[in-house]
């Protein structure tokens, strides 16, 4: 979603004709983001505020794949939360309860304010025999003042607290990508990702089977790819260079 389709909440030229065109042909497609703080309703939203018009099925975010992950290992069972909405609903919506007593797991995901009284009792959880998981490894996210500290930095310092690492689910663990293709029935070899980052996108990509594009249009330029020990099927300026092609 981010740095392919919008950037910094702006269209990125020519992305909704490609979305647009995708359903006039009548091609299954998901929209991905490690991001969990909204919900797939609230990223319809912001996406039609920037000129995407797409439904709400078609969205799916780190926090959609870890209520995914949690209903298939230990349906029904119990979390501690550090996040917001978009974490809080979708486990709401696999029958999880939400409690800081004796969970089965603490759930990690991204927020704009983490509150140090939240991190210290999933350390304590933790510490206690919870399984600690995690949304999403990504360091840093974005803002207008600059970078902010996101779930990968915060599952640093619980880890560095309780010797315990986190399963992280979203990009670039294959598993999100396993289950995004199941859920448009899907097979690997028929699938493209489109992504503009080598370590989340493009690795994802790879792993789980399928041919990758780059696109320059986000954090990652042209200069940077050869760093990488793997490289994307094709490299394009901009999405909007692939709508010809659907």
């Amino acid at each position: 979603m981010d740095g392919v389709l919008v950037h910094e909440g702006r269209l990125i030229p020519g992305a909704d004709a490609f979305v647009s065109r995708l359903r006039e042909v009548g091609k299954p497609f998901l929209v991905l983001t490690n991001n969990s703080i909204y919900t797939p309703r609230d990223l319809q939203f912001r996406l039609r505020s920037s000129g995407i018009d797409l439904p709400v099925e078609s969205i799916w975010t780190s926090a959609l794949a870890t209520a995914t992950f949690l209903d298939d290992q230990r349906p029904q069972g119990s979390a501690y939360v550090v996040g917001e909405a978009g974490l809080t609903t979708a486990l709401h919506e696999i029958g999880y309860v939400l409690t800081d007593n004796s969970p089965d797991y603490v759930v990690l995901g991204e927020t704009r304010t983490y509150s140090f009284e939240a991190v210290t009792t999933a350390i304590r959880l933790i510490r206690s025999g919870a399984r600690f998981v995690a949304t999403n490894p990504d360091a840093t996210g974005p803002s207008s003042d600059g970078v902010l500290p996101a779930t990968g930095a915060v599952a640093a310092l619980i880890s560095r607290a309780t010797g315990v690492s986190p399963y992280f689910i979203g990009k670039p663990n294959p598993l999100m990508m396993r289950a995004a293709l199941n859920r448009v029935q899907a097979h690997s070899e028929t699938t493209v990702m489109v992504g503009d980052r080598m370590d989340t996108d493009i690795v994802a990509g790879l792993e789980a089977g399928m041919r990758t594009v780059l696109v320059l249009t986000g954090i990652m330029q042209a200069d940077e790819i050869d760093r990488f020990p793997y490289r994307p099927y094709r490299v394009v300026p901009s999405i909007a260079d692939l709508v010809d092609e659907i």
